[in-house]
C-alpha cells in the first residue's frame, strides 16, 4: 500500500470542517470499495415520510460503485458493488434520532497485485442489519449531526458457502456538518467525517477472531439542491476514503452522484 502523508490528511479534514461548520441532509453516501486510485458510486433512492409530522421516514436505494485498479486513473473501469438498502428513521426529539436498516451488498473480488485480475470467487455476497443513535442540533440555517453507527455483516461466496470472513461486527463514528446557502433552502453545503473500527470471526486460514481495531477513515464533501417546484434531490460530492493506518495506508478518491425521489406516495 501507498502511504499518505499525514499533512495531506490533516489539511484535507481541516478544509472539510471550516467549510461545512453544519443539516443533516441524508445524501447517500458511497460506500468503501477496497484498495484503488478512483472510485465513483451512482444511486438512485426513495424518500417517503410515514407519518403526518414527517419525523418518521423510509428511505430505499440502489447503488452502484466502480472503481480504478491501483495503478491506474479510470473510476468507471472495474465493477466493484451493487448495493440494496432499506432503512426506517424516528427524529423522536428534537435532538433526538434513530434509525435501523437492512442492506444486501454484491462485491466484485480483485487481486491485490498487479494485472489486478479478477479472484476466484470473483463475487462475495454481504448481508448487513445496522442501527444508528444521533444527536442533532440546528439553527440559522446550520446542522451539526453526531451518529453512532454499529454494523452487524454476514458474507457469503456466490452459491452461498461461507466465505474467508465469516462475520463482522462494525463500529462508526461519524460527525455531519451542513449550510444552508441563501434563504430559500434550496442549495447546501454538506460535509462529514467518519472513523471505522471492527472485529471479524474469520473461516480462513484459521476459524478465529481477529483483534476489534480502526480500520479505515471516510471525509465527505458534498453539494445538495432540492428545489422546491419538483420532488427530487440531487447531491454531487467527493469522498476521501483513508484505508489502514501508518505505513500499511492508502487512499481512494471517489467521484460521488445520487438522487433522492422525495415523497411519491404522497406527504
Amino acid at each position: 500500500m501507498k502511504k499518505v502523508p499525514a499533512k495531506s490528511k490533516l489539511l484535507l479534514a481541516a478544509l472539510i470542517f471550516v467549510v461545512t461548520i453544519s443539516n443533516s441532509y441524508a445524501q447517500l453516501s458511497p460506500p468503501g470499495l477496497g484498495e484503488a486510485k478512483n472510485a465513483s458510486w451512482f444511486a438512485l433512492g426513495v424518500r417517503q415520510s410515514l407519518d403526518s409530522l414527517k419525523q418518521k421516514e423510509s428511505t430505499t436505494y440502489v447503488g452502484v460503485g466502480l472503481k480504478s485498479s491501483p495503478d491506474e486513473n479510470n473510476p468507471f473501469s472495474k465493477m466493484a458493488i451493487l448495493v440494496i438498502n432499506e432503512e426506517i428513521s424516528n427524529r423522536y426529539r428534537k435532538n433526538w434520532e434513530y434509525s435501523y436498516a437492512l442492506s444486501y451488498r454484491r462485491s466484485n473480488n480483485y487481486d491485490s497485485e498487479a494485472p489486478y485480475d479478477e479472484l476466484n470467487p470473483a463475487i462475495e455476497q454481504e448481508f448487513r442489519v445496522y442501527g444508528r443513535y444521533s444527536y442533532i442540533m440546528e439553527g440559522n440555517g446550520l446542522k451539526w449531526k453526531n451518529t453512532v453507527r454499529q454494523e452487524f455483516r454476514k458474507f457469503f461466496n456466490p452459491d452461498f458457502s461461507n466465505a474467508e470472513e465469516n462475520f463482522q461486527l462494525r463500529t462508526r463514528l461519524k460527525t455531519q456538518l451542513s449550510l444552508d446557502l441563501g434563504s430559500t433552502k434550496t442549495h447546501h453545503i454538506i460535509g462529514g467525517a467518519e472513523m471505522l473500527f471492527a472485529i471479524s470471526k474469520e473461516n480462513e486460514p484459521e476459524k478465529q477472531w481477529s483483534k476489534f481495531d480502526y480500520k479505515e477513515s471516510r471525509l465527505t464533501l458534498y453539494y445538495s439542491l432540492s428545489p422546491h417546484e419538483i420532488p427530487f434531490i440531487f447531491d454531487v460530492g467527493y469522498m476521501y476514503n483513508i484505508i489502514g493506518k501508518g505505513a500499511d495506508s492508502s487512499d481512494v478518491n471517489y467521484l460521488a452522484v445520487d438522487i433522492i425521489w422525495k415523497n411519491p406516495f404522497g406527504a
